[in-house]
């Protein structure tokens, strides 16, 4: 409780707040119609901050009642209710709880759809993800100074373009055996899952001070190729948003992701001046035990429920932050714990 009060004094806006946390937990795809007994471990963990990273409910419809009646059902959750009275809460969709599997741009209930998304999370009446022409994205800053964290949460549905698809017959012969999905690298190198003017924002936010920035992704980053949705389908976004990160001189960022059903932790140190870590947490009640191949994995994968932990002792010069995934009953399943001036090159 004490944590929720100073959160909930804080100057907070709605995009920031006056303290930075030592706590972020976070994970995805959880099914309305299931029971979600993680939520006990995760508010044991006493998280300040915790964020939906997508497929926060099944939608998967047209029908607007349908899909109201299915977050009903995620916040009649008496772990959820617990949780959104100890933490606060942020999110971003992915394609389920957008309206459709896998959906982009052309789905044709968007507009509703982000009503009944917004509303659910209470996001306030006069937000700019409410009227944007361009999807949902959004950021918060916690903290100042040399004790301050930065989360950025973009919209990879609302502008997401048609994605690439292998053959059936290379599906059922190549990928499949291989725990592979069917989508491939995009043939255009003008394609995007977000658009031009979301790109001009995501650069921009990624210029704000802050010491510590996460990009919260409903879709893996760093994984190069599983044959699911990811970056990788879209090769010129993925490249754009490295290069970006070079020519601002962007220190101390993290990536967290979801959308995979197992959850991983990777490591990439190509191309950068530090290494890129991204923790992949998916899913709070969805399992897939057909884990796909991630040369950049670090660690165990799970194929069992997880959640995700971002953990930073702010009490040194040099902060200890820690990265890790979690099981259903709170243990360790991958962790990793660097200093902060490891991700601080510039």
């Amino acid at each position: 409780m004490l944590r929720l009060l100073a959160f909930s004094t804080l100057l907070f806006t709605g995009l920031v707040c006056a303290n930075a946390p030592s706590r972020i937990l976070f994970g995805s795809c959880s099914h309305q119609d299931k029971d979600i007994p993680i939520f006990n471990a995760i508010i044991k963990a006493q998280p300040e901050i915790f964020i939906f990273l997508g497929d926060n409910i099944y939608g998967d419809t047209e029908d607007m009642a349908s899909l109201q009646s299915k977050y009903q059902k995620l916040g009649a959750k008496p772990g959820f209710k617990q949780l959104k009275e100890q933490a606060q809460l942020i999110a971003i969709w992915d394609d389920h709880d957008f309206g459709a599997n896998d959906a982009g741009k052309e789905y044709p209930q968007k507009e509703a759809s982000r009503e009944i998304m917004l509303n659910f999370w209470e996001e306030p009446q006069d937000s700019p993800r409410r009227s944007r022409e361009d999807g949902i994205y959004t950021s918060y800053t916690y903290g100042q100074g040399e004790k301050s964290i930065h989360v950025i949460l973009p919209d990879l549905r609302w502008n997401r373009d048609a994605i690439d698809h292998v053959s059936r017959s290379d599906y059922s012969k190549v990928r499949k055996p291989k725990n592979m999905g069917p989508y491939k690298a995009h043939s255009d190198p003008n394609a995007s899952m977000i658009g031009e003017k979301q790109w001009l924002w995501l650069e921009a936010e990624l210029q704000k001070p802050a010491r510590i920035k996460v990009i919260g992704s409903s879709l893996q980053f760093l994984a190069d190729f599983t044959g699911w949705e990811s970056w990788a389908n879209f090769p010129a976004d993925r490249q754009r948003l490295l290069t970006l990160i070079k020519k601002h001189k962007v220190n101390g960022l993290v990536l967290i992701s979801g959308d995979t059903h197992w959850g991983e932790v990777s490591y990439y140190a190509e191309d950068l001046d530090y290494p890129l870590w991204e923790v992949t947490s998916s899913g709070l009640t969805q399992e897939w035990k057909n884990v796909s191949p991630n040369k950049h994995r670090i660690g165990a994968f799970t194929n069992t429920v997880n959640y995700g932990g971002l953990n930073v002792d702010w009490e040194k010069d040099d902060p200890l932050v820690t990265l890790g995934l979690y099981d259903e009953r709170g243990e360790v399943v991958n962790e990793h714990r660097f200093r902060l001036s490891t991700l601080e090159p510039y």
